[in-house]
């Protein structure tokens, strides 16, 4: 470790091979907290680069507890957190939406961020337990839709840096790690970033990976489509900027996201738009979402004949049918 991290501190950068060896080791216990805090604390002063990260992703998906849902060929929906907005349940609300319109979800999530609510606490608000059985996971997005990955019960490597991560008490690489390094291996992803430099990142580094995958910000810090703002869009096809007005789609305030101040609130907010009683804006920022979900996995579609997918899902109440069987298979 000692010569690695010299070579750090000389602002040399680590190949793909070199930053999965790194990370294998580091799994493996054969550093000390003292030489992993350093470690850590070199990736915070200066930005990771996507060989590195690509590096550290294969390692850590090589050390999850295995999953096999690729027969279901499904997306994974995630916000990679952070953003400070504290907005309700958007991307895993528009999980069950997706699924009600006839697509597979492999959702890997944890607590929350930045948030009162995670994607974790609000499944756990309504009484799903997490599990990394196979067989569970399969007849969950077999016959709902959903598969639900908690993180902790899936990357065993992960706890062995946990209290180096809370004894440094910053950001680390491992944060943005946590959304690309979903054990099941997902034919498809669609990722929400807060900033315009970590949608490069991420992009760069999906492109790495071979997914079919859409990176996604709201121009004014959301890392999921708010519709507050314009917001920009890459994926492997193309790089775009979008205006709400571009989809028929009204804009909306940030009060109207605001997830509330408990996650209690915030799960009632979820449960509001699966049984068609949220707000229009509330309503609409799912099924923005969504339809982009859907557009990642069949790009030759138009995006306005997705957003109609997804609302066809939410007032047929098949996105509520989804849920409903989710919670009914995995309590």
């Amino acid at each position: 470790m000692n010569s690695i991290l010299e070579r750090l501190f000389k602002h040399d950068t680590l190949t793909h091979e070199q930053a999965h060896d790194l990370l294998c080791r580091i799994a493996a216990k054969e550093f000390s907290p003292e030489q992993v805090a350093a470690l850590l604390t070199v990736f915070r002063m200066r930005d990771i680069r996507p060989e590195e990260l690509t590096g550290f992703r294969q390692a850590l998906i090589e050390h999850a507890v295995p999953t096999d849902l690729s027969e279901f060929q499904p997306i994974d929906i995630v916000g990679t957190g952070g953003d400070g907005k504290n907005t309700f349940n958007i991307s895993t609300c528009a999980c069950f939406v997706v699924a009600g319109a006839g697509y597979k979800v492999a959702k890997h999530g944890n607590y929350g961020a930045s948030s009162v609510s995670g994607a974790s606490t609000v499944l756990e608000l309504h009484h799903v337990r997490f599990t990394n059985s196979n067989d569970t996971l399969r007849r969950s997005i077999d016959q709902s839709g959903v598969a639900y990955l908690h993180a902790p019960l899936f990357h065993p490597a992960l706890a062995t840096v946990g209290p180096v991560r809370r004894s440094l008490g910053f950001k680390t690489i491992f944060n943005l790690l946590g959304p690309l390094v979903n054990p099941s291996k997902p034919s498809y992803q669609m990722l929400g970033v807060a900033d315009l430099p970590q949608l490069r990142l991420y992009s760069h580094t999906l492109r790495r990976t071979g997914l079919g995958f859409t990176v996604l910000t709201s121009l004014d810090g959301y890392d999921e489509i708010s519709l507050t703002a314009p917001f920009k869009v890459i994926t492997n096809l193309s790089e775009s900027i979008i205006n709400p007005s571009d989809l028929g789609l009204p804009l909306a305030t940030q009060a109207s996201l605001h997830g509330g101040k408990t996650a209690e609130e915030a799960a009632q907010i979820f449960d509001h738009v699966l049984c068609g009683e949220a707000t229009a804006e509330q309503e609409n920022c799912v099924l923005v979402n969504a339809a982009f979900a859907i557009h990642t996995i069949c790009p030759e579609k138009e995006v306005g004949e997705c957003v109609e997918e997804a609302r066809r899902s939410l007032t047929d109440g098949k996105a509520l049918q989804a849920w409903k069987r989710f919670v009914e298979i995995n309590a």
